[in-house]
């Protein structure tokens, strides 16, 4: 079986009504993402990503945004100097989807080619 890349994949929109997923198919995704904690019993994914100043930091929570709103599913960020801490869960299910790792992997990509400047 060959398994397709996150970064390639494109959110679907979620309406829920399903199960969120369980701790062993959040296991296997994680291997895709591996920079990103697993937490709340296996209902959310976080990660922050570092910057050298708070500008930085900005330019990288808008570019963040801009992907949310284009994937159709939405982070919860919180920024600082230095900082951008990002959180995925899907809220209709109250736990995690293939979206939110789908949505990690693209915020990883997006961070390792991202142009800060201006």
């Amino acid at each position: 079986m060959t398994v397709t890349s996150l970064v390639t994949k494109t959110c679907t929109p979620c309406q829920g009504g399903i199960p969120p997923l369980t701790s062993d198919k959040v296991a296997v995704l994680q291997k895709q993402i591996p920079d990103w904690s697993i937490l709340d019993e296996a209902r959310r994914i976080e990660r922050t990503y570092r910057f050298k100043n708070f500008a930085e930091a900005f330019a990288f929570v808008r570019k963040v945004a801009e992907l949310a709103e284009a994937e159709g599913h939405h982070p919860d960020v919180g920024f600082g100097w230095g900082y951008a801490t990002v959180s995925l869960q899907t809220k209709k299910i109250q736990g995690l989807h293939e979206n939110d790792f789908i949505m990690a992997a693209k915020i990883d990509d997006l961070a390792d080619n991202i142009s800060l400047g201006p």
